[in-house]
């Protein structure tokens, strides 16, 4: 029987295993990435709104803030009811 000093490298006899795995899984392993076509970049910068509508959002959410925004809820249900009728 053949002794080895403190050297021995065959200390862990899967550690080539565990190597060859970490390795595979650093290959496999890619970088999420996103790309924007130039058409959607396009309409993106095409759809702003417009200003009235920006004046609009801007006071709803004012009131909003300030605690001052009352709904119609007669309204409101008039909307949702016409919103399930159209899709029949």
């Amino acid at each position: 029987m053949k002794i080895n000093g403190p050297n021995h490298t065959n200390l862990n006899p899967y550690q080539k295993q565990l190597n060859k795995q970490t390795e595979i899984k650093k290959a496999f392993q890619q970088e999420d990435k996103l790309e924007i076509s130039h058409q959607a970049k396009n309409l993106q910068e095409n759809a702003r709104p417009d200003a009235a509508r920006e004046k609009k959002v801007a006071e709803i959410k004012q009131a909003v803030d300030q605690g001052e925004y009352k709904i119609n809820a007669e309204k409101t249900a008039q909307k949702m009811i016409q919103f399930w009728n159209s899709r029949k």
